[in-house]
């Protein structure tokens, strides 16, 4: 089996947190005039001090070396300081932190907290660990569904790997793999407001400031020892695929009306067209009128249902199909 490898920029952290101290404040609008000597210093002593924003502040900087010689180790350091205080983004970071500086059975449980409120960085984190048995026991089934869940939310890498996914996992574990994904789908807390990432668990979630410009990609990729690629490991040949009987072709019925909305569903992916086909035969009757797509995402097929008016009526499509199936947004 294949191991996957993961992209330094994947998991890179670009963001400063702005917490409600007016101190802490003026960091950060240091920080976006591009002052990070300044910012820094406003950060420090209320970070030495104990206070969680300042303290995942002055890990950015450190992590990306601003205002700050670049120092793998004091950003963790400091993350650890603030995700210990309940530093929702600090905890992430620190998750991450620890996987890339190899330490990764102590990455292991702030993966799986992170993990648990749908974040997806680590979603792609712990799903490659998964898939390729590294410092966790191998699970395809939910390999396949954290990388699905990370690539639905637009994360290119996640998107990448999960094509990778598709050549080489069982028909057997995508399937469970996709019904997973739907449960995780299910469970994930949605924030009150998109987009604005939580301050710590005990407080409300602060206004966002982005940092002005991002660092160029080597820079993030000094900071991330890349894993060495394995030696390649045989395929098993597989088993022969039985060959699906020719469906007789229906006669064209008159075209139904367009469909009223962008939802879609997706029913599975398949390595050979004519069983997406097959499986489009199975289930159209209880979808309501749904039309297929067929999307092609490398050497697989997968079979999406779209038309659905809201995310509701794509979920009660997928309740009545009566296979492993999971929500699409538009």
């Amino acid at each position: 089996m294949r191991k996957l490898i993961l992209s330094a920029i994947a998991v890179g952290v670009l963001s400063v947190a702005v917490p409600a101290g007016a101190d802490v404040k003026a960091g950060v609008d240091a920080w976006a005039k591009g002052d990070f000597l300044k910012a820094v210093a406003e950060w420090r002593p209320l970070a030495v001090s104990g206070d969680p924003d300042a303290q995942f502040n002055l890990a950015q900087a450190y992590k990306l070396g601003r205002g700050v010689p670049l120092d793998p180790a004091l950003a963790e350091s400091w993350f650890r300081k603030a995700a210990v205080q309940g530093h929702l983004q600090a905890e992430d970071n620190y998750g991450l932190a620890l996987f890339q500086s190899g330490k990764k059975s102590e990455a292991l449980p702030w993966l799986e907290k992170s993990v648990a409120r749908g974040e997806p960085r680590t979603q792609l984190v712990l799903g490659t660990m998964l898939f390729n048995g590294d410092g966790v026991a191998r699970d395809y089934p939910r390999a396949y569904a954290l990388m699905t869940r990370a690539s639905a939310s637009g994360l290119q890498s996640a998107s990448q790997t999960l094509t990778q996914m598709d050549q080489y996992i069982s028909p057997a574990d995508r399937e469970k793999g996709t019904a997973l994904a739907a449960q995780y789908a299910a469970q994930t807390p949605v924030p009150a407001k998109p987009g604005i990432p939580p301050r710590r668990a005990s407080a409300p979630a602060p206004r966002p400031v982005v940092t002005p410009t991002s660092p160029p990609p080597a820079q993030v990729a000094q900071t991330v020892p890349k894993p060495a690629r394995p030696a390649p490991v045989t395929k098993p040949t597989p088993a022969p695929k039985p060959v699906p009987k020719p469906t007789p072709k229906p006669t064209p019925a008159a075209k139904p009306a367009a469909p009223s909305g962008n939802w879609r569903v997706q029913l599975g992916a398949f390595s050979t067209p004519g069983n997406a086909q097959a499986q489009w035969n199975t289930v159209r009757g209880k979808l309501g009128g749904a039309q297929p797509f067929y999307v092609k995402a490398g050497a697989v097929t997968r079979l999406q249902a779209g038309g659905f008016a809201s995310k509701a009526a794509a979920n009660r499509a997928c309740a009545s199909a009566g296979v492993a199936c999971v929500v699409v947004a538009p």
